[in-house]
């Protein structure tokens, strides 16, 4: 995985876990150090190659610069499965990786839910501005194209800036501070995961900009008592521990020789103050 400093990966390894009971399967858990650390998540895969692991279940922190380590995994006989966030299709083709199964959530749908929430919630003209993940990331890419079709539902909604603070909570921060400096008048904040809503948050909070609504992505346990306060107005739940556990699933039928979709689609659910109660 990634990381293990974003709760979401936390539950993904919880779901992991738990297949892991239910069959007595050798599972180890590595990750990066942070979400931006790719060339660390590499190294991972290089260690699983000379330990001759027998299949790697992967949430890739970059979509294209992962592939050519999970082709050499591939070319030593490992099986791939693909999660949460989509290898580059393109990449992959050109380096002569063949396919793997891909599981995940809808991302740009979640990411709509979760604008178009925000933009049912002014009746005037406003600014809103997208706070995205890692650029090179599908999902990051999906997340703010859907976050673009949600905050587009309303055409008094205009988004006056869209830039990267890579999934972290301090950079999101740095980054929602130096955006309200330049756009003082900006009402909706969407986030592309719930840490970077945290780190919004908390310059909203100490600069008394409490009339801002602010959506993430993710559903953490850590979010919860910001959106029954009103500090979040919405996140989207894409059920990280369910996703674990297929992905560990899917790795082993493909080592009994069994055929596994090649694509699989977790539900995600908006979740709101209302949607709590």
């Amino acid at each position: 995985m990634k990381t293990l400093t974003n709760p979401f990966f936390v539950e993904m390894e919880q779901g992991a876990r738990k297949f892991q009971n239910e069959v007595g399967i050798e599972l180890l858990v590595k990750t990066a150090t942070q979400e931006t650390s790719i060339e660390q998540q590499i190294q991972l895969v290089n260690d699983a190659i000379k330990a001759q692991s027998r299949a790697i279940v992967i949430a890739p922190g970059d979509s294209t610069r992962l592939v050519p380590s999970l082709k050499a995994a591939q070319d030593a006989g490992i099986h791939i499965v693909n999660l949460d966030n989509r290898l580059n299709s393109e990449a992959m083709v050109a380096a002569g990786m063949k396919p793997v199964p891909f599981i995940s959530v809808d991302n740009e749908q979640g990411a709509y839910l979760a604008a178009k929430f925000l933009a049912d919630q002014v009746r005037t003209p406003s600014e809103a501005i997208i706070i995205e993940g890692i650029r090179t990331a599908d999902n990051a890419h999906q997340r703010k194209r859907g976050a673009e079709r949600g905050l587009h539902t309303n055409p008094g909604i205009r988004i006056v800036a869209e830039e990267a603070a890579n999934w972290k909570i301090d950079e999101a921060y740095e980054l929602t501070a130096r955006l309200f400096k330049q756009h003082p008048k900006v009402k909706l904040v969407f986030c592309a995961n719930d840490m970077m809503a945290i780190g919004a948050i908390k310059y909203l909070q100490e600069t008394g900009r409490t009339e801002v609504l602010v959506a993430g992505f993710d559903a953490l346990s850590d979010v919860m008592p910001a959106i029954r306060a009103g500090q979040l107005a919405a996140t989207v739940d894409q059920q990280a521990a369910r996703q674990g556990y297929l992905g560990v699933s899917t790795a082993l039928q493909m080592l009994a020789g069994e055929m596994p979709a090649m694509e699989v689609t977790v539900d995600s659910k908006l979740v709101t103050a209302r949607s709590l109660k």
